[in-house]
């Protein structure tokens, strides 16, 4: 547990989450914890981090693929992943596919097929983030970036499941 702590820390850059960031006095608190699939069970559009997430989805889809790539003309697993974390505000180090599922917060059961949410699969090879329970964003070698379905070829593949980190501010 407390090796994941350091890892999470690890992963958050200035500007972004931070264990000694206090919250200003007069608004209150953001929990710099909670994941942000679980935040808002209401409509992405709800919540102003999600509404910037798929804005930054969207503005990223149909781009090719090429390993190691993080945009903003082509893109691999990971790095598509980051990209739309931080054109959306949240900024941690980019990393491998392993490497955000062993840092990045663990979610419910509940929480697992909502807008958002990070999925992994083929043993933490590559990673998307959650559409909803029919589909995902992602960036895959024969397509680039794009939808894809869960069924019939992702399904079996699916590894887990983590929750991004609420960003800091508004």
């Amino acid at each position: 547990m407390r090796l994941a702590s350091a890892l999470l820390g690890a992963l958050i850059l200035a500007g972004g989450l931070s264990a000694q960031d206090q919250p200003p006095p007069a608004p209150p608190p953001v929990q710099a914890a909670a994941p942000a699939a679980t935040a808002a069970t209401a409509a992405p559009d709800a919540n102003p981090f999600l509404t910037k997430l798929r804005s930054a989805i969207d503005l990223h889809l149909g781009k090719p693929y090429v390993w190691g790539a993080t945009g903003l003309k082509s893109y691999d697993c990971s790095g598509f992943v980051w990209r739309v974390m931080t054109d959306a505000g949240l900024f941690v180090k980019r990393t491998t596919a392993r490497k955000y599922y062993m840092c990045l917060p663990k979610i419910d059961d509940a929480a697992k097929w909502q807008f958002g949410t990070i999925v992994f699969f083929d043993d933490l090879k590559h990673c998307g983030i959650v559409a909803d329970k029919t589909g995902f964003y992602h960036a895959q070698l024969s397509k680039g970036t794009n939808r894809s379905d869960y069924r019939p070829y992702w399904r079996p593949k699916v590894y887990g499941f983590r929750g991004m980190p609420a960003p800091a501010g508004p």
